[in-house]
């Protein structure tokens, strides 16, 4: 795919009518060569964690994981005032324990990016949020649009957004790439990272598929998953994700970042995905720009192993 055929693909350009556009997208599909064998991938992975797991599990990756990691609350529940307690922990994380990185980013739903960002008194920590209605992204795109123009507007620095998995099913190519596209142009230059619901898509074509349609329509990072519907990351959603990635990165010569998400809770668990970034990607994705874990309870968890402490600072 040329350079001109990159920038305008997925942007409901006039000059194209239907059927070209569609055959664009199923082209990029078909050119890939990452692996869709399920059975391939699981083999894949089970080998890069039997050989590198244990040797990544060291207090200097854990503090580098904290530092990776999106803290987040996305309960039903959450309110402006217990938003603004949650900031103060990664605040008073920064002032009781200076010695360490804090997290990367506080993750809220798009109504409470306000919050967060009068809250906040670190720096290098972003506001980030999930927009276009989360987590089922069922709503009128121009709905979608106005909730993520408002939250940039109250100060999001990020922006996470679930893939619209109906147009996906539908084989809606062209419909679900221009959502993704014009949603990012309300973002502009700050990170959009679009959820595929890997846990949904579940095999390993339905995953490339979706990685290479997000990556096309201008995002900035994948993400495996919402962690509300449907079942979590897996390490082999991550491996072709990555794969991916690395393949896109090849090809047009743009770094996308990869974020997992969905059930992560352990220590042991987010090394794994650390490894299989490492291995796959290699050490140009080993940095909380295009690396990410979302998670809440992960957080202590780390602390608690690189520090050997029983403290709870998140």
């Amino acid at each position: 795919m040329s350079n001109h055929e990159h920038e305008h693909c997925g942007c409901g350009c006039e000059h194209h009518d239907h059927k070209p556009v569609a055959d664009k997208y199923m082209t990029a599909i078909n050119q890939s060569n990452v692996t869709i064998d399920d059975a391939a991938v699981a083999a894949a992975v089970q080998e890069i964690i039997d050989k590198h797991a244990a040797e990544n599990n060291t207090p200097e990756v854990q503090q580098f994981l904290l530092n990776c990691v999106d803290l987040t609350t996305l309960a039903t529940e959450d309110s402006e005032r217990s938003v603004a307690q949650f900031v103060q922990k990664v605040n008073d994380f920064d002032n009781n324990y200076p010695q360490y990185k804090n997290v990367a980013a506080i993750c809220v739903y798009s109504n409470f990016a306000a919050v967060v960002r009068g809250t906040l008194e670190v720096s290098g920590v972003d506001v980030a949020v999930c927009s276009a209605c989360f987590p089922s992204s069922q709503a009128h795109i121009e709905t979608k649009i106005a909730e993520t123009a408002l939250a940039v507007a109250d100060g999001a620095d990020e922006v996470d957004i679930v893939l619209n998995v109906g147009y996906f099913k539908d084989e809606a190519y062209e419909e679900l790439c221009d959502e993704i596209a014009e949603i990012k142009q309300v973002v502009g230059e700050r990170p959009l990272k679009v959820i595929l619901e890997s846990g949904y898509l579940k095999t390993a074509e339905n995953i490339r598929n979706a990685s290479i349609l997000s990556m096309y329509s201008g995002c900035d990072f994948i993400k495996t998953s919402t962690g509300k519907i449907y079942p979590g990351a897996s390490l082999e959603a991550a491996y072709v994700m990555c794969q991916c990635i690395k393949e896109y990165f090849i090809q047009h010569g743009r770094m996308v970042g990869f974020k997992a998400s969905g059930g992560i809770r352990s220590t042991e668990d987010a090394v794994k995905y650390y490894t299989i970034v490492k291995e796959v990607l290699g050490e140009q994705w080993l940095n909380n720009r295009y690396f990410r874990i979302g998670a809440s309870s992960l957080a202590n968890a780390l602390f608690q192993s690189f520090s050997g402490t029983d403290d709870k600072p998140f």
